[in-house]
């Protein structure tokens, strides 16, 4: 099978979507790999390094598109990732399918197959293609990194001779990987780190990585949804965790929000009002700006100060760490090549298979997926044949 990495459209896209140990890999394999020119450039992996793993550098994305069968893609939710494939092209990468599922109403027409990563189950041997935990483990870390460069104050304690420095207290709202990775991240720097989730079994896991946890008098018997992902609420629940979380934020140096609704718009758990609460010089990092954001006066890629608050709303931070993003991508995207491969060492979208099953969302001129099926319905007159 032939297959290209293509150089990533979106503007301030640094990730590759492999690396060329994973080429090296695959090229054993006898995948047969193209990549386009200066695909890695940003995150440290230039052409030579390519070519030295197997692949052939192609000059420009006609001559990729023409040589391959397989496109591989970070971002390809960008309006120009998938633009230009044609007919019978496989395209894999990160397709935004809940938020954007119309879209693939006309991939399916164009004959295209594609598979969004951002659709693997969370099932056990699914774990090393999971790009969503990949990248929220790298947004967590940064995310703290972040809040400590923009805080007038250091984290750690210190005794020195001009007097004790008190450590910073940081919380962290959302307890999933990026969370837990934030929490993890803050204490190694030394921080006072405390965490809160809705979810009542991630209390055990916030004490894992040395944080304390936050309980509040809520009911959060329904709080978890499929996959272990926090299930949306309904406007009283978070106008209660609202009232209660007040007095909690009003403690807090550095708050970073990871709350998200897998395809949802993301809850708003910090109101204008508790930001005024809020101390002075404090910083919110809000992980879920792209979605709308946890807190109300996030905005997307800005920097906003209010009452004495700076609260910042990176949409794609971790494309700031190109390098290690494109090294656990490319794993993540390695694992699902390797799946995709029958006993023969041939390509099969086996759709008994539960993975597959999951991930692959338009195949043979149709949307299959049953999750982005459901959020077509009813679909427009035009789009039922194919679908």
């Amino acid at each position: 099978m032939r297959l290209s990495v293509m150089r990533e459209r979106r503007p301030g896209e640094s990730r590759v979507a492999l690396t060329p140990a994973n080429v090296s890999t695959l090229a054993s394999l006898d995948y047969e790999v193209f990549v386009e020119t200066g695909a890695g450039d940003a995150a440290g992996f230039h052409n030579d390094s390519y070519r030295k793993a197997g692949a052939e550098i192609l000059e420009t994305r006609a001559a990729l598109l023409d040589k391959t069968d397989i496109i591989l893609c970070v971002d390809g939710a960008h309006e120009e990732a998938l633009a230009d494939l044609q007919e019978g092209h496989i395209c894999i990468g990160m397709l935004d399918p809940l938020s954007r599922s119309d879209r693939f109403v006309e991939l399916a027409r164009r004959g295209i197959t594609s598979l969004a990563l951002e659709l693997v189950p969370r099932i056990s041997r699914a774990q090393g293609m999971d790009a969503l935990s990949s990248n929220a483990t790298l947004a967590g870390y940064k995310a703290v990194l972040l809040a400590a460069s923009q805080a007038p104050r250091i984290f750690p304690m210190m005794m020195t001779a001009a007097g004790t420095l008190n450590p910073s207290r940081v919380f962290i709202m959302g307890a999933g990987v990026a969370g837990l990775q934030a929490a993890a991240t803050a204490k190694r720097l030394g921080a006072m780190v405390e965490a809160f989730d809705v979810r009542p079994a991630a209390r055990d896991q916030i004490l894992s990585v040395g944080a304390k946890p936050i309980e509040l008098d809520l009911d959060t018997s329904s709080s978890e949804g499929k996959g272990g992902y926090a299930s949306q609420q309904d406007d009283d629940f978070l106008n209660r965790q609202r009232e209660q979380m007040s007095s909690v934020l009003a403690q807090q140096d550095v708050v970073v929000t990871t709350a998200a609704i897998p395809g949802a718009k993301a809850p708003v758990l910090i109101t204008e009002d508790m930001v005024k609460g809020m101390k002075p010089g404090a910083i919110i990092i809000d992980l879920a700006a792209e979605r709308g954001g946890n807190c109300e006066l996030s905005q997307p890629d800005e920097t906003v100060r209010a009452y004495g608050v700076t609260i910042i709303g990176p949409t794609n931070i971790v494309a700031t760490l190109p390098h290690h993003a494109s090294q656990m991508y490319g794993h993540n995207m390695e694992n699902l090549l390797r799946h995709l491969l029958d006993e023969h060492g041939k390509l099969s979208l086996d759709f008994e298979d539960e993975i597959l099953d999951e991930i692959v969302v338009t195949h043979a001129g149709k949307v299959r997926a049953a999750r982005i099926r459901e959020r077509l319905s009813p679909l427009p007159t035009h789009a039922e044949e194919p679908v």
